[in-house]
């Protein structure tokens, strides 16, 4: 009886230590809006490569690159002013289904302007009826202020491994984040585009990091 009895109390408490894990919501489901619990930049997975692509300036290159890209495709980190002046370009990436994210200016333009980013927001929001999973700085600066501002939007920071401007190949590592821009003063040519995407098999940035433990880049106080 004692055996039984000792048997039963064993078996309710380990039902009662399971509850909690049975209960609590489930980490893919919030990981789909944020992937740190903390503001930091995420720069890299730990398998594959992702590619991204910068877009801020030109018009038939981009509509040249656009039609040279296939599936999957790369994430396309867009400037909201650049969208509202060409909306037939915009037009094409929201009919092929391109995954778009937000491209934002300087790092530091958001320390001096606390309302560039809720602007920047409206504007590409309107344009892609979609809030951005992804948000990046021209050149990957992330004050403080500004990456807990997108935290609270739930919204991520991604920066790159590599930021590549054509030329020699970059040597592919696991987990690699590599972003292109086409910049007014930055500009790579297509045949160097169709060399990096026959160099290695790209995936999707979102299988990349969710199939994986995300490296970030903390920010410091």
């Amino acid at each position: 009886m004692i055996k039984k009895l000792l048997f039963l109390f064993v078996l309710t408490a380990l039902f009662l230590a399971f509850i909690p894990q049975l209960t609590k919501p489930s980490s893919t489901l919030k990981a789909v809006f944020r992937l740190t619990e903390q503001p930091a930049v995420i720069v890299k997975g730990t398998q594959g490569s992702a590619l991204t692509i910068n877009i801020s300036f030109g018009e038939k290159e981009v509509e040249e690159l656009l039609g040279k890209l296939s599936q999957p495709y790369p994430l396309l980190f867009i400037d909201s002013d650049w969208a509202s002046r060409f909306p037939h370009i915009t037009e094409q990436i929201k009919q092929r289904s391109m995954p778009v994210a937000l491209l934002g200016t300087e790092g530091q333009h958001y320390e001096s302007n606390p309302k560039l980013l809720s602007e920047q927001l409206q504007t590409f929001e309107e344009l892609f009826s979609t809030r951005p999973l992804w948000f990046r700085t021209t050149d990957e600066e992330f004050p403080l202020a500004l990456l807990q501002e997108l935290s609270e939007a739930e919204i991520n920071a991604l920066g790159s491994t590599i930021q590549w401007s054509g030329g020699t190949l970059p040597k592919a590592t696991k987990g690699e984040i590599i972003a292109v821009s086409y910049a007014r003063n930055e500009h790579v040519a297509m045949a160097d585009i169709q060399r990096l995407l026959a160099s290695r098999t790209f995936q999707s940035v979102e299988d990349l990091l969710f199939q994986s433990t995300v490296k970030t880049k903390k920010i410091p106080q």
